[in-house]
């Protein structure tokens, strides 16, 4: 029973070190983008692997209150993530001189067809 435990706690310490080289590479990879949503989306991988190693934690050192630590992670995470959509959509928005309301989407639509007729 000794030798199963061994090994399975080879293999958590296993997945962590896995997960902290994908961590890594993450983050080379929200550094040089190379676009803005590129670096969103290495952002949001990066949190969504540190919510599995503290996961891992969880069950290799059997404390329960880590499991809560993930779900508090997990939501700030993805109203981090939601925050930097929604900037990059009005930057986005703003570069193409478009309007972000509610009320504009008529009014993009017509310019995008306008720059799409002008291109022809």
């Amino acid at each position: 029973m000794e030798l199963i435990q061994q090994a399975y706690n080879g293999m958590m310490t296993a997945v962590i070190v896995i997960l902290a080289g994908l961590i890594v590479l993450s983050i080379i990879r929200s550094i040089l983008g190379p676009g803005i949503s590129d670096r969103i989306i290495a952002v949001n991988m990066i949190g969504t692997m540190v919510i599995m190693i503290t996961a891992v934690f969880s069950v290799l050192l059997n404390e329960n209150y880590l499991a809560d630590v993930c779900l508090i992670y997990a939501m700030i995470s993805f109203l981090g993530v939601v925050v930097l959509c929604k900037v990059y959509t009005g930057v986005y928005l703003q570069r193409k001189h478009m309007k972000a309301d509610l009320t504009a989407i008529e009014d993009n639509l017509k310019k995008q067809e306008e720059e799409e007729e002008t291109q022809i």
